[in-house]
């Protein structure tokens, strides 16, 4: 199953989220959509063709553009799964697009989490 990973471009999406994901022992098909490279990525496409199977939100930093995304992925029956650091005030709508909520301390914390939610321990 492909995972798309959808997060703020204000955050340091490369070293709280990208690298301990990619260090992390999930063994899962990531797609890091800035990875590497800051342009555009067509992630409306990818949900309409149902070639992604679920969404990890990174929700501490509300953003514009990742709200088109969630509402994307949420129009095509994609499923949702909302992280956000401890302490975040996360936004109110987002109960409208999924009820998983992840709420989590450090990176270690975060991938132990997201491992319970997906089964993967």
């Amino acid at each position: 199953m492909k995972i798309y990973v959808s997060h703020a471009r204000r955050s340091d999406f490369e070293n709280e989220l990208y690298k301990p994901l990619r260090e992390s022992n999930l063994n899962l098909d990531f797609i890091f959509p800035h990875e590497n490279d800051s342009s555009r990525f067509d992630v409306r496409e990818l949900f309409e063709k149902k070639k992604i199977g679920m969404v990890l939100a990174e929700v501490s930093n509300p953003a514009t553009g990742q709200g088109i995304e969630l509402a994307w992925a949420n129009a095509n029956g994609i499923p949702i799964v909302c992280i956000y650091k401890k302490g975040s005030d996360i936004a109110g709508s987002l109960k409208f697009l999924t009820d998983k909520f992840i709420e989590y301390e450090n990176s270690n914390d975060m991938i132990n989490k997201i491992k319970k939610e997906l089964n993967h321990e």
